[in-house]
């Protein structure tokens, strides 16, 4: 299968560079996937799954936490305010921020701004723990 140049960093650096088949993430509209040859592109980054085949075909799934992805002359940049392989993840931390948002979110009398907060905290804690 034909393959492309990735590159994936967040603020604090370049996590990977390499070639691969494919790579999927989470937009704002839904899920999509780029393949060899995609013509140029940009877009914005939901917050959900992401995975990548690798040149050997092998998959590596992610966390992806927002950001953007930009294809231009058959290279694919992607930015994430947050990008965590499955085997990064810490599953307690993942658990505990789940409870803590959870709890956030039952105790009620928040402000319309800390109760966005803590949703987004609930997402986050859950994309990583189904990736786990």
């Amino acid at each position: 299968m034909s393959t492309f140049l990735l590159r994936i960093g967040t603020p604090d650096g370049l996590l990977f560079e390499g070639q691969v088949q494919r790579v999927v993430c989470r937009g704002m509209d839904g899920d999509f996937a780029i393949l060899a040859g995609h013509c140029n592109f940009c877009t914005a980054l939901g917050m959900g799954e992401a995975h990548v085949v690798m040149e050997d075909g092998t998959r590596r799934n992610a966390a992806c936490i927002g950001g953007m992805l930009s294809v231009m002359d058959g290279t694919c940049r992607l930015l994430a305010t947050t990008w965590e392989w499955q085997e990064e993840i810490d599953l307690e931390r993942a658990k505990a921020a789940r409870k803590r948002a959870e709890e956030l979110l039952a105790e009620g009398g928040l402000t319309e701004r800390e109760y966005r907060i803590a949703r987004a905290k609930l997402q986050r804690a859950l994309v990583r723990l189904n990736i786990k």
